[in-house]
């Protein structure tokens, strides 16, 4: 018996000496080039033609390449060559199809040309679609191929070829699939010469076929796209548009090789997820290993990427952040990354403190655990985080909260100076800074236009401020006192919060979608702003889509919006007040239905510049006609807060280029060392219970033997 307990608190012992008990991960990872990190709602679409949220991307972004991708460190974002060889600067064309010069006016462009050469060598991930037999042919077509088969791994031989330009123009003609459904082609068929034809003509083609039935898109032509040779491709685009090259650092320009297209169209394909909306195919840095969205998904590094180079320029402060230690050195620089689905905050906080994940955010339950914010706003870690060696990394997203006004209301609509005089009162009442410490834990910074920072023509300091509602003070903004928005009202005929003709109080009404966490409490605290300068406001909240219905029909007289840029270009923010894009005239992202016409003219003249003193000009022009209109509450830009650990190197927050994980690299005897000293086992408590309970059960032996001892003498 005293052998068996010997036993027993040796195994215990020795227990602590090997992996952390609590280790999530397979022991044949332990020490390997992974990085590990999380998500939280599973993707819906990998289809490039499709995919369109953050939660998507996170994932398509290193798997397919479209053209063109954005400088990892540069700010404000730079487009650089991803596949092709330089970033295409088009030709313009008149109505005849004469070349025009570049400075030509937008008015006498009929056609922007964009030619685009791959580099050469460039190949595609090892596939099932590229496998052929000794005679050439296709190893995986035919009647049953999908029997018995449930992942891509179930195919045995792969192949791959090189990457052509012919390839990208099936991914275009792809935007216009009618069973796809791409979510970019109302805005592109637009812009792409004959990509709406091309629609029209695929959806009669797709009603003559069965519903499963593949619609070969190779016997379809697109008169904007021509292939000029192997590598080489032209698109022709509808009058100016410099946009476009934005576009074409997104995933819905990657390549989608012919022989995937018809791989995955293979009856029984589709009932097994064998489709390219759940195993991408890309000549990226990684591909889809693994693909179960309810737990977890793996990249792997694919083995047939030319690889590439970390760059060795950025920004100020990035040599100092060791960002450029690793310059000219091969991407990728792991060989996979985990991602496991974390559906709790809580659970996946505890991991990443546990050393399990090498990357998190904040949530608003570990707030005060990982940072602490002093009297003058500034944001460090807490001692038990830089203990750790953790880092915290913050920037402030390409994205603007706003209060829209709508403008075609009768009380707080129009330019006249009366409901003019009564919208920057609220401007000026409403304390987004205030809002912004008590609601988000101080991340984000008060919105003096529609412009984020990144964006071309953001300015901070005095020079971007927005004058209706701020001064400058001791070298910083300081909101207006109540007292100024009092005085509006008082211009704006509405005294002491009652209309000057009919002594009636002045009652304003918020159109919200509710419900959350904290909506009450926020929307309390919206309440106090108004009544500051004694306007009574009145919440409607409503279900989403019965939202929408009133913002399509001009039913709200405030509401609340946000916007993520789709590409980094003021153009991209500016257009939700353009008069052409009114929602109730025209149906367009205008919801405010602003409509001014110095604005109009001085949008038409930017959106299709170059970035240049002389659009900065306009632009300040811009922002000063918004100051005075105050179509929107310029709300607030909100701030991403990111922890790395010590051992998660070259990590830069990057709101616009998402194909960042080639970027990093992970010291994993850190990371080994890390996990074991801060998991170790506390076995104590085993112990003691295990020495209670050999001295509970060894009396009670003894006294059962002697027992039988007297038993057996009688």
């Amino acid at each position: 018996m005293r052998a068996s307990g010997f036993c027993l608190i040796l195994t215990l012992a020795l227990a602590g000496c090997g992996r952390a008990w609590n280790d999530p991960y397979p022991a044949a990872d332990a020490g390997s080039n992974i990085l590990y990190s999380a998500f939280t709602e599973r993707p819906k679409h990998l289809d490039p033609a499709q995919s369109y949220t953050e939660d998507e991307i996170t994932f398509t972004a290193q798997i397919y390449e479209p053209p063109l991708q954005y400088h990892y460190l540069k700010r404000p974002y730079e487009l650089i060559p991803a596949t092709v060889e330089v970033v295409p600067r088009p030709r313009f064309l008149d109505e005849q199809g004469r070349e025009l010069p570049a400075d030509a006016p937008a008015e006498r462009i009929a056609e922007s040309v964009y030619e685009l050469r791959l580099k050469p060598g460039i190949r595609y991930q090892p596939h099932p679609a590229f496998a052929t037999d000794a005679a050439g042919i296709s190893a995986y077509l035919g009647p049953g191929i999908a029997e018995g088969r449930r992942a891509i791994a179930d195919f045995l031989l792969t192949g791959t070829r090189e990457l052509m330009a012919d390839d990208y123009i099936y991914q275009i003609k792809r935007l216009a699939h009618p069973r796809l459904h791409s979510p970019i082609f109302g805005m592109m068929a637009d812009k792409i010469v004959g990509l709406k034809e091309l629609g029209a003509a695929l959806g009669k083609a797709a009603n003559d076929l069965p519903s499963d039935a593949w619609l070969d898109l190779d016997a379809f032509p697109l008169s904007g796209v021509e292939k000029v040779d192997a590598h080489t491709w032209r698109i022709r685009i509808r009058g100016k548009y410099p946009q476009f090259v934005y576009w074409l650092a997104m995933p819905f320009f990657a390549p989608v090789p012919r022989e995937v297209d018809r791989f995955f169209a293979q009856p029984g394909m589709a009932g097994r997820n064998l489709t390219l909306d759940w195993w991408p195919v890309g000549t990226g840095p990684f591909m889809l290993a693994e693909n179960d969205p309810n737990r977890r998904m793996v990249l792997a590094r694919n083995p047939n990427f030319r690889g590439e180079a970390y760059p060795c320029e950025g920004e100020a402060g990035d040599q100092a952040a060791g960002l450029l230690d690793d310059c000219g050195k091969p991407l990728p620089f792991i060989d996979a990354a985990v991602f496991t689905r974390e559906k709790e905050a809580i659970p996946y906080w505890n991991k990443f403190l546990q050393g399990y994940f090498d990357a998190s955010g904040i949530s608003s339950d570990s707030f005060d655990q990982a940072v602490r914010v002093n009297v003058g706003g500034d944001v460090a870690l807490t001692d038990e985080m830089r203990a750790k060696g953790i880092r915290l990394l913050t920037s402030v997203k390409t994205s603007t909260y706003y209060m829209g006004f709508n403008m075609l209301d009768p009380v707080v609509g129009g330019l006249g100076e009366r409901a003019t005089r009564l919208r920057q009162a609220i401007s000026i009442a409403i304390d987004q800074e205030e809002f912004i410490s008590i609601f988000s834990n101080g991340r984000g910074i008060a919105a003096q236009s529609p412009l984020p920072p990144g964006i071309f023509g953001y300015e901070a300091g005095e020079a971007g401020i927005d004058r209706v509602v701020y001064d400058w003070v001791d070298g910083r903004s300081q909101r207006k006192p109540v007292s100024a928005a009092k005085q509006l009202m008082v211009e704006a005929g509405y005294p002491n919060g009652r209309d000057v003709q009919t002594g009636e109080a002045l009652v304003i009404n918020l159109d919200t979608t509710g419900g959350g966490m904290g909506e009450k409490s926020r929307l309390d605290w919206l309440t106090r702003q108004f009544a500051k300068i004694d306007l009574q406001l009145v919440v409607r909240a409503t279900d989403f889509n019965r939202f929408q219905d009133k913002l399509r029909k001009g039913n709200v007289q405030l509401y609340y919006l946000g916007w993520n840029a789709d590409y980094p270009d003021p153009e991209n923010f500016y257009f939700l007040l353009d008069g052409s894009e009114g929602r109730v005239a025209h149906g367009g992202e205008n919801s405010s239905n602003y409509e001014n016409p110095a604005f109009d003219r001085l949008f038409r003249r930017m959106k299709n510049m170059d970035n240049t003193p002389e659009r900065l000009a306009i632009i300040r022009e811009i922002n000063a006609i918004l100051h005075h209109d105050s179509p929107w509450v310029f709300g607030l830009h909100p701030k991403s807060y990111t922890l790395g650990h010590r051992w998660l190197k070259n990590r830069k927050p990057n709101d616009v280029g998402n194909n960042i994980l080639k970027y990093q690299r992970i010291d994993a005897a850190d990371r080994a060392a890390a996990r074991r000293e801060w998991n170790s086992p506390v076995s104590w408590p085993l112990v003691l219970a295990g020495a209670i309970l050999i001295l509970a059960i060894v009396p009670a032996i003894a006294g059962y033997r002697r027992r039988e001892r007297r038993a057996a003498l009688k």
